[in-house]
């Protein structure tokens, strides 16, 4: 990281991936071009993250030829112009991680995954998830995605006073 002045912890990081409204997975194709795409991914221990889409296409091409992945989460991204210098920039919260992505063929683990994604993005409808499944789960593929290492944080932002909050420091 160029400037570790903005460097948050791993648990900061974590956080800003579960805010996140998505994720964007990078791939690499099967022909070495790269690939990346906003996805709603959910995770239930931060280390595991799942994902779901249909049984072919471009995101299962590139993880069956080159399963390594790198997500990337921005929360609070709003451009202003800096409040003592008038310098125009970019207020952000940020984390990256990298892992190795896998199709999910375990019946089990696939409902569970799906039930996670549920939770997280629409779990006022968890009522209506078994009869979802049921009709859906033959043709729906899920993807785990398993960190390699924990997540990376990364922020600029000011205080009250306009001054950049740096080397973790938090209001």
């Amino acid at each position: 990281m160029r400037k570790t002045s903005r460097e948050m912890d791993s648990a900061w990081a974590l956080e800003i991936m579960h805010k996140a409204p998505y994720i964007t997975v990078s791939f690499t194709r099967p022909d070495g071009t790269a690939y990346g795409l906003p996805l709603s991914l959910a995770s239930a221990d931060g280390r595991v993250w799942y994902f779901h889409g249909a049984l072919e296409g471009d995101k299962l091409d590139a993880i069956a030829s080159h399963p390594e992945v790198c997500l990337s989460a921005v929360t609070k991204c709003t451009p202003t112009v800096g409040p003592l210098d008038g310098s125009f920039t970019l207020q952000y919260h940020s984390a990256v991680a990298f892992g190795k992505a896998q199709l999910v063929t375990d019946k089990t683990e696939k409902v569970e995954a799906l039930r996670i994604i549920c939770k997280r993005f629409l779990p006022q409808h968890l009522d209506a998830f078994d009869l979802a499944v049921a009709r859906s789960l033959d043709r729906t593929a899920v993807v785990r995605v398993t960190l390699s290492a924990p997540p990376t944080g990364k922020r600029k932002q000011y205080d009250k006073a306009g001054i950049e909050m740096k080397y973790g420091r938090m209001e």
